[in-house]
């Protein structure tokens, strides 16, 4: 799996240097009166039907990333690609739900979806952490990845195939 660098948003700001920069940390969610709320991660994963829609894809995942810095509520992200298995996806992380739902509902995204959605499958799960740790969100969310069938399947393939 092949993974982007850290591409921060503005919230990270509140969140200390480590956020800002997507280093391994124990910073504190958003806080929200006396209050700490979580941080929310957003683990995507697109698997195309042909190959030939993945450079497509990866390509506006890239487009749409340079929003980050300007949209509330973001955190930081990655991008990941596993060419192999024709899957890609992202791993962001946001202050609240409102503000991953803010991001889902961006014409931009929604054009992304509805431009590959019949040419794929898309799962997706959604995390809580009372802190950030970028070691740890990623460790869980390359976790929850390899949890599906189809990835091993084709890091066996390229395997058995060497």
């Amino acid at each position: 799996m092949l993974r982007s660098g850290w591409r921060q948003g503005p919230a990270a700001d509140s969140l200390g240097d480590s956020a800002a920069n997507g280093i391994d940390s124990d910073v504190r969610g958003a806080q929200t009166g006396a209050q700490t709320a979580p941080l929310i991660v957003s683990v995507t994963d697109f698997t195309s039907h042909a190959y030939r829609d993945l450079p497509g894809i990866a390509r506006r995942g890239f487009i749409l990333r340079r929003r980050w810095p300007q949209l509330d509520g973001a955190v930081g992200m990655w991008l990941w690609v596993a060419p192999t298995a024709r899957r890609c996806g992202a791993v962001s992380v946001w202050t609240g739900r409102r503000a991953l739902a803010a991001f889902v509902r961006l014409p931009e995204h929604v054009v992304i979806m509805d431009e590959y959605r019949e040419r794929g499958t898309i799962r997706s799960v959604i995390l809580e952490y009372e802190s950030f740790d970028a070691a740890r969100i990623r460790q869980d969310a390359e976790a929850w990845l390899m949890s599906d069938d189809r990835f091993r399947a084709a890091r066996g393939a390229a395997r058995h195939g060497d």
